[in-house]
């Protein structure tokens, strides 16, 4: 934790760079807010020759100190920052809390430019809304199950069994209409989950056995690799590969669309095995991520 004084000096290191200073042209005059701040912390990206990250967290409602309006909907608190502000922001600024700094809206209205060290805020009618944020919202679903909705994916999900295996299976918070349609690609997979199950499983051995043998091959002893070769064998076999496969979620599209996610067995020294396709066409893509 830093103390006052060594906070003020590593925000003056950063208002009096050119990147901070092109920021402020483009906002309008300082307000004093409080706020409440949404399911996440900050976050930050960069391009690759940019010297600072463009760090941001969301805020879901804001007020001027002096003032009884409260304007909500989502909008970014933004803000230039070298690594060692983006980790005290990171470390000090809280997802789901109400906080108080120093800001300049931007022109465009779509983020506010802050301005210096954030506290902790008080105001009663930010608190009272965010008890309600923080409320949890689910979704009864017939056939299958109470939906819990996961606020920093904006999903709604539920554990459910696959194969006799728990796993989540999601859809993304829409209009009604469209969670419905979501909702009726769910019904499809799990109404008939084996003949589903085997034909992604297919598609990821169709497009990424090759690449498994040859990460595999890389990490064998060469004269194990000749004996495998002697006897036309692969160091993984098509059969070892969906061994390995551990499905851990689907997530279902209102077009009819799926994504399967599975856990790859070490295969790609952990990374994710990501299925997507469509009730229509069946599964059509595998790769790895993660």
């Amino acid at each position: 934790m830093f103390e006052k004084r060594e906070e003020m000096k590593m925000w003056e290191s950063i208002l009096q760079t050119k990147t901070y200073q092109r920021r402020m042209e483009d906002t309008l005059q300082e307000l004093e807010i409080q706020a409440v701040t949404g399911a996440g912390g900050f976050g930050a990206g960069k391009a690759a020759k940019e010297k600072f990250w463009n760090a941001s967290i969301q805020l879901t409602a804001w007020k001027e100190v002096q003032s009884d309006e409260i304007h909500q909907g989502e909008i970014l608190l933004s803000t230039p920052a070298d690594d060692r502000l983006l980790r005290h922001l990171q470390n000090t600024v809280k997802q789901d809390s109400v906080i108080q700094c120093r800001v300049r809206p931007s022109r465009n209205g779509r983020y506010l430019l802050l301005l210096g060290p954030v506290q902790a805020g008080d105001d009663p009618g930010l608190k009272v809304l965010l008890e309600e944020q923080m409320r949890e919202v689910t979704m009864e679903v017939e056939g299958l199950g109470t939906f819990t909705l996961e606020r920093l994916a904006d999903w709604f999900e539920i554990k459910t069994d696959w194969q006799g295996e728990e796993i989540c299976l999601s859809f993304d918070r829409e209009e009604e209409d469209a969670m419905e349609r979501s909702i009726a690609t769910a019904r499809i997979l799990m109404a008939d989950q084996k003949d589903w199950d085997r034909r992604v499983r297919e598609c990821a051995v169709k497009d990424l056995l090759d690449l498994a043998n040859d990460w595999a091959a890389e990490e064998m002893d060469p004269e194990e690799l000749e004996r495998l070769d002697e006897e036309d064998e692969q160091p993984v076999s098509r059969e070892q590969f969906l061994e390995r496969l551990e499905l851990e979620s689907i997530q279902v599209e209102e077009d009819g669309g799926f994504e399967f996610w599975f856990r790859d067995g070490d295969m790609f020294y952990g990374h994710s095995i990501h299925v997507t396709g469509n009730l229509e066409d069946g599964p059509d893509w595998a790769s790895i991520e993660g």
